[in-house]
């Protein structure tokens, strides 16, 4: 008899010893629903840069074989123009510096 509670005794401090390192440590529930966000975050992050490769994949198949895509890109991207075309080419807001006639009037 004194043996059974004895037995029944340690049987129970090795589940509650269990059932607070399922609860507390890094390897329990805490530690899993961690790991599931972080998982989640980086499927997600996959699927992005997946859905960027696609589109890479399109333009460089589209910048190949296109001309008229390519001369839009150039001519976008590098301020290229046709002949007897004009190129105003204005600055991006926060991005004005004081330069020109004005600039070199005040530092006489």
């Amino acid at each position: 008899m004194l043996r059974r509670r004895f037995l029944l005794g340690v049987l129970v401090i090795i589940n509650i010893v269990l059932l607070i390192r399922l609860g507390l440590s890094e390897q329990g529930v805490f530690g899993y629903l961690d790991l599931d966000q972080k998982v989640q975050e980086l499927e997600s992050r996959i699927e992005a840069a997946d859905n960027r490769t696609i589109e890479l994949s399109r333009e460089i198949r589209r910048l190949k074989s296109d001309q008229a895509y390519q001369e839009k890109v150039i001519r976008g991207r590098m301020n290229y123009v046709k002949e007897n075309e004009l190129l105003y080419i204005f600055p991006e807001k926060g991005k004005v510096t004081n330069q020109g006639a004005g600039a070199d009037a005040k530092q006489d």
